[in-house]
């Protein structure tokens, strides 16, 4: 059953443009797969993962969380590390309003992106992180004060999953990979088309003694892409 939502957040300037799409085709996400799995992915996956955000466009996905599940040391781990802006879902509200935007990280030539999530009493919990085309698997997934994981890309029954495990810290240039058990486990994020412009983004963190710390699916369809006046002619 498909969410409600759908139309519930308009959230960009009137006087912003659209931009025209396909303008650059970005291959960064497309080289870390083989031409098997590449090809086994859904056509609006793989113009999704193609799209190069140039001079200062910005894609926006709308939609709604279908739910989240804390258990007890997952919420102590998404409360511990709000002490570094708070990288996970703290609230386990179901059926609210949710925008992801995807920029290009100008200066370090990958990508930001910013999560949103409503819930039914205070603010919205802003979420920040990086997809950077670094590092020993070529794509790393950086959340701040130094902090941030190497991932790895899989094709699984169609979804585009990105899989991560090592652990880094990066402070003044130097880079320690974090021991194991100093990690919240595995990190699993799932990218599961279910139409043509709608997918399931689902986030998985699985301790190997504790088992599932957090679950999280959400609902999204790509609203449009836009482009400043100011970036553009």
């Amino acid at each position: 059953m498909k969410p409600t939502a759908r139309k519930s957040m308009q959230v960009l300037p009137r006087q912003w443009r659209r931009a025209e799409p396909g303008l650059l085709s970005d291959l960064r996400f497309r080289t870390l797969l083989r031409d098997s799995d590449w090809a086994a992915l859904s056509p609006a996956i793989r113009r999704r993962f193609t799209q190069r955000l140039a001079g200062g466009n910005t894609i926006v996905y709308s939609g709604e969380v279908v739910g989240t599940r804390l258990s007890r040391a997952g919420w102590w781990l998404a409360q511990a590390l709000r002490l570094i802006g708070g990288p996970l879902p703290t609230s386990t509200d179901a059926r609210v309003p949710s925008v992801v935007t995807v920029t290009e990280d100008l200066r370090r030539g990958g990508q930001v992106w910013t999560r949103l999530y409503a819930r039914r009493s205070g603010f919205p919990q802003v979420i920040h992180s990086a997809k950077r085309f670094a590092g020993p698997t070529g794509l790393e997934e950086y959340v701040g004060y130094g902090l941030g994981v190497a991932l790895t890309v899989h094709v699984r029954d169609g979804a585009l999953e990105f899989l991560g495990e090592r652990y880094f810290l990066q402070v003044f240039g130097f880079r320690l990979t974090l021991p194991r058990w100093l990690t919240p486990g595995t990190l699993r994020v799932t990218h599961t088309e279910v139409s043509e412009g709608e997918f399931i983004y689902t986030l998985d963190i699985d301790h190997p003694r504790l088992g599932s710390l957090i679950h999280q699916s959400a609902w999204f369809r790509e609203t449009e892409q836009w482009t400043p006046p100011s970036c553009g002619s």
